[in-house]
């Protein structure tokens, strides 16, 4: 059987976005699959890792020139500036915020006509697309219309309702409305749908989508941790990996931190200029560092030689509970403690807990927070803060491998191979 994997984050490309897809093309060729890629070339991501550029791999990558709009951090582009120069600002990024349903649509203009050669030419028996971006899942109905095989539509966020989004704005309620536009299209067409997490599926439910839903949640990659140690420091540091935008919001946390002496805190990748002001409003000097974005492998590298993990989800109105993404996986892989910033109802906080991996706060109750540094901080000082080891059948349930060998035997029921 042969599949096609289209998705705009892949290996030049950095962050968190990019590992579902690189480990579906890592796994699904040692499952029997003959896989191709199709990803964007000339895409300016905000991050790129070329060290994951050379992963081994067996799949087939393939190539569409991105024409639209490079990745940027509006917000952070605009804070800080006035008059003029503010007004041309504004007006560089104006043109993407109208780009519906989202701002990388547009490489559809390449990639659609990219995927059907691919798809003719190789004998392509079934399609998946990953989002995000929403619309890359427009491809996906494309190609099916066009060619007539199946398409499975992989979602590792809601394709509405998004966590980082104010609804309030104009432009963001037409960014909504066309995502809509997009589940619509993904419901009525798809052959089967791929989600993340529990509370994406129930979404996907109640919009009555024509074809199979199957759960596939994000899995540990242990053996991206074979060989990285823990090594014990002086002080008790916690690691946050990720970057910052949209609704997280590391205040309430860089408040409690103020409050516990002998813990460091360590922010591995972006941080809005906004939050470094207010952390060192906070006094906190050395017990503070921010390590700018670094390859995957470094940032593993840390993750496993810390004390504890942060992990940082915001609650967005609710929406917060659906987000069960790959860091939280990353998380349990690297086998430290996890003080777990999340909505204490969500999907985050009930896998954290049945894994017995850490301890879960609410995200705004900063005496929770200052209470567990605290608790870690002193079991660190009486020599108890051992690694929370999962168990053999814990780490079978959460294996990578074991969640493309679902999503392979999906790929072979869709096209009947």
């Amino acid at each position: 059987m042969k599949a096609l994997i289209v998705s705009l984050y892949f290996p030049p490309a950095g962050g968190g976005g990019t590992a579902r897809p690189l480990k579906m093309a890592t796994h699904l060729p040692e499952l029997g699959i003959e896989t191709h890629v199709l990803a964007p070339s000339g895409f300016k991501w905000i991050h790129q890792d070329d060290e994951a550029l050379a992963a081994p791999t067996l799949a087939w990558v393939h190539r569409a020139r991105y024409v639209g709009p490079r990745g940027r951090k509006p917000a952070e582009e605009l804070r800080g500036t006035t008059g003029l120069v503010r007004y041309r600002k504004q007006a560089e990024l104006f043109g993407r915020r109208l780009l519906v349903p989202d701002e990388a649509v547009s490489w559809n203009l390449t990639a659609l006509p990219a995927a059907i050669r691919i798809v003719k030419r190789e004998g392509i028996d079934v399609i998946l697309t990953t989002s995000p971006p929403g619309s890359v899942h427009l491809i996906g109905a494309g190609v099916k219309r066009a060619t007539g095989i199946p398409w499975v539509a992989d979602l590792r966020d809601p394709l509405t309702g998004h966590t980082h989004r104010n609804i309030e704005k104009l432009l963001v309620r037409a960014k909504e409305k066309g995502a809509a536009g997009v589940a619509e299209i993904v419901g009525r067409y798809a052959d089967a749908v791929v989600t993340v997490s529990g509370a994406i599926t129930e979404e996907t439910k109640d919009r009555g989508v024509r074809g199979e839903i199957l759960e596939i949640p994000n899995g540990c990659d242990f053996d991206d941790f074979a060989g990285l140690e823990y090594r014990r420091g002086d002080t008790f540091r916690i690691t946050h990996a990720g970057s910052f935008f949209g609704k997280r919001d590391p205040k309430p946390f860089l408040t409690a931190l103020s409050r516990v002496e002998g813990v460091s805190a360590r922010f591995v990748g972006d941080f809005r200029a906004s939050d470094l002001e207010y952390a060192k409003s906070l006094n906190l000097g050395d017990r503070f560092e921010v390590i700018s974005y670094v390859p995957r492998a470094e940032s593993l590298r840390l993750q496993r030689d810390s004390e504890a993990l942060l992990l940082l989800i915001a609650e967005s109105g609710g929406r917060g509970r659906a987000v069960l993404s790959g860091k939280v996986f990353e998380y349990l892989a690297a086998e430290r403690p996890i003080l777990a910033v999340v909505p204490p109802d969500g999907a985050a906080a009930q896998l954290i807990r049945e894994a017995d991996a850490g301890v879960v706060v609410p995200t705004d109750d900063v005496e929770a927070m200052v209470r567990e540094l605290t608790a870690l901080r002193d079991r660190f000082r009486a020599g108890e803060l051992d690694a929370p080891p999962l168990s053999d059948e814990w780490r079978a349930k959460l294996s990578r491998r074991a969640r493309m060998q679902e999503l392979a035997d999906l790929l072979h029921r869709v096209s009947g191979q």
